[in-house]
């Protein structure tokens, strides 16, 4: 997000609405967020055959066991995301501009 800062002055200078700024740091990390959710999905399921004789009373591709850790992890992620976004959103646009 540092590195950001002076890009996130110049769209507050030039009229950006600070809601405006909070949507594109939040949205940035959801599409992150998404991407790593699908590909440790799909990393999970070809596991599971290697681990399938570790678990006992869960079947491997139990589906409200990969639903639950998702939204748990996509949870965490998008407030990992929120708290420097807020941040963001915050950017006093002449200081960001005078030391970027």
């Amino acid at each position: 997000m540092r590195r950001r800062v002076p890009e996130i002055g110049i769209r507050l200078a030039l009229g950006a609405q600070r809601s405006d700024v909070l949507w594109m740091v939040l949205g940035h990390g959801l599409r992150l967020t998404l991407a790593s959710l699908a590909i440790g999905t799909l990393g999970a399921l070809g596991l599971t055959r290697l681990l399938a004789g570790l678990l006992f009373g869960v079947r491997p591709t139990d589906p409200l066991t990969f639903i639950a850790v998702s939204v748990l992890l996509g949870s965490i992620a998008l407030l990992a995301c929120y708290l420097p976004a807020r941040s963001a959103m915050r950017v006093d646009p002449l200081i960001a501009l005078r030391h970027g």
